[in-house]
């Protein structure tokens, strides 16, 4: 991943790249991780209207995907404006008005984010473990930010290119138990071999 201020380019870049062709961009770990996150969340029969927070949406294309699946109460935050700009360029072009995006440092997050039933991390994690400012203090935040924002009981949904099942089970120890692991394929970011994907479902105490 690369470091803080390249993500803000790595936006611009897509976001002038869906101004000139209409074309989302990257998204991070493709098409099946979304899929695998929609069809838990059927499984699960998590009723439609439950509140469902997207942490570090980027495009917001998944909320795009959760939206068509019939999911209405959906967020996503990003610290990156580029990235709110682009995902409320995509949600625009979709027609999903009803898609909330805001704006948001989720080591720091705002008091009205708060109450979600379903929080969701495709690698947004990964990339604040990855800062080499601080990444313990930073992880530990994350921790608590996510107490804060997920109601008790509420499901986590984790995918991480960068932690195995054990390292996530001992970062997440405080305040969540293990529900499940879902399955993912060996390989990530164009199959360079080694990197395996762990998918994990918790639950807060």
């Amino acid at each position: 991943f690369p470091p803080d201020s390249s993500w803000d380019a790595a936006y611009e870049r897509e976001l002038q790249t869906f101004q000139d062709i209409g074309d989302a961009g990257e998204i991070w770990f493709g098409e099946e991780s979304m899929i695998r996150i929609i069809k838990w969340l059927e499984k699960q029969k998590v009723p439609h209207d439950s509140p469902v927070l997207d942490i570090g949406t980027g495009n917001g294309v998944l909320l795009i995907e959760l939206a068509k699946s019939g999911y209405t109460n959906l967020t996503g935050i990003d610290y990156s404006p580029s990235a709110i700009q682009l995902s409320e360029k995509v949600r625009e072009k979709e027609g999903m008005s009803d898609i909330k995006l805001k704006v948001e440092d989720f080591l720091a997050p705002s008091d009205e984010l708060s109450g979600f039933e379903i929080c969701i991390d495709k690698g947004t994690f990964d990339a604040i473990s990855l800062n080499p400012d601080n990444a313990v203090g930073k992880r530990k935040q994350y921790v608590r930010s996510l107490c804060s924002v997920l109601k008790s009981e509420g499901f986590f949904l984790i995918t991480s290119c960068n932690w195995t099942k054990e390292e996530l089970l001992n970062e997440f120890r405080e305040g969540f138990e293990i529900l499940e692991e879902l399955p993912t394929p060996k390989f990530c970011f164009g199959g360079r071999i080694g990197n395996s994907v762990t998918a994990l479902v918790f639950q807060r105490k």
